[in-house]
């Protein structure tokens, strides 16, 4: 979508300057505030989408804007003038696609042109990782509303994998299954690739992922020799794993997802390793190690 004017905060919009406005969502979080903070040093023309606009980042030329995944005038009025958008998937509940329906609708009705989703790697409709499902759903609704796409399928990501372990463990139904565990700054260099030029990448899916794959018996020997702190991948049953769990106290759905997320990588679902991060970004990916050394 072009304009001719420029939006109540000031955004000139790409009629005037030439030059394609990308919207950013998910910035007060990780993933978004680096594609953000990757996009502004490119000197693109952006607009920073916030479900709480005072926790965004401060970039200069940058302004931002109230957004919530819902499908109101507030929303469409947010996404005015914004030609691609990134859209990073929203927080885990049970009525997330809900939720990516509603924003797309409203993508659509601000005359929205190119969305460029965080999805999963091996998004299915029947994929072990009950939240891929979600994605896959997303992906589909994305498809059929008649905007240009670009999904990021990433695999877990690697910041996570510490935080994993608890008291000196890490515990779930994984086997010898492997995992191409992804650093977020990986995905974040890739989205800002793919939205600096987004056209070359319409209808493309790239599983982003990172530079091997590894058990959780290497990710548990990684962390005690990098960090010091002893630790050790106990392989749970699914059962275990989900009497393990139950002490928190969350909904079926949140344990389901958790315990999935085992069972995918037993099943071989995200243990592909994929050339995207070094293909879009012109360096190679972030190893575990490299990560937990940073």
């Amino acid at each position: 979508m072009t304009t001719d004017g420029a939006a109540a905060d000031g955004v000139t919009t790409s009629a005037r300057d030439g030059r394609a406005l990308v919207g950013v969502t998910g910035v007060t979080g990780h993933v978004g505030g680096l594609v953000a903070a990757e996009l502004a040093g490119r000197g693109l023309p952006l607009v920073l989408l916030a479900r709480r606009p005072d926790a965004a980042p401060v970039i200069a030329g940058a302004p931002v804007r109230q957004v919530d995944y819902a499908d109101t005038a507030e929303t469409r009025a947010a996404l005015a003038g914004v030609d691609t958008l990134f859209m990073v998937s929203g927080a885990e509940a049970v009525d997330r696609v809900d939720h990516h329906k509603a924003f797309v609708d409203a993508a659509v009705s601000a005359g929205v042109g190119h969305v460029v989703y965080t999805s999963f790697q091996g998004a299915a409709p029947d994929c072990t990782f009950t939240l891929g499902r979600d994605h896959w759903a997303t992906e589909e609704y994305l498809r059929a509303s008649g905007l240009d796409h670009t999904f990021l399928r990433d695999s877990l990501y690697a910041d996570f994998l510490p935080l994993m372990v608890q008291d000196g463990e890490l515990r779930g139904p994984a086997g010898e299954g492997r995992v191409a565990a992804v650093a977020r700054a990986d995905v974040a260099a890739v989205a800002a690739a793919v939205l600096s030029d987004p056209a070359r990448h319409v209808g493309a899916s790239y599983e982003v992922t990172g530079p091997e794959a590894l058990s959780l018996a290497e990710v548990a020997s990684l962390v005690s020799e990098v960090t010091g702190m002893p630790t050790r991948y106990v392989d749970e049953s699914v059962p275990e794993a989900y009497a393990s769990r139950a002490r928190y106290g969350a909904p079926d759905w949140q344990v389901d997802a958790w315990v999935s997320t085992y069972t995918a990588i037993a099943a071989g679902e995200v243990e592909r390793v994929s050339d995207a991060v070094p293909r879009l970004t012109g360096r190679p990916a972030t190893s575990l190690r490299q990560l937990l050394t940073a």
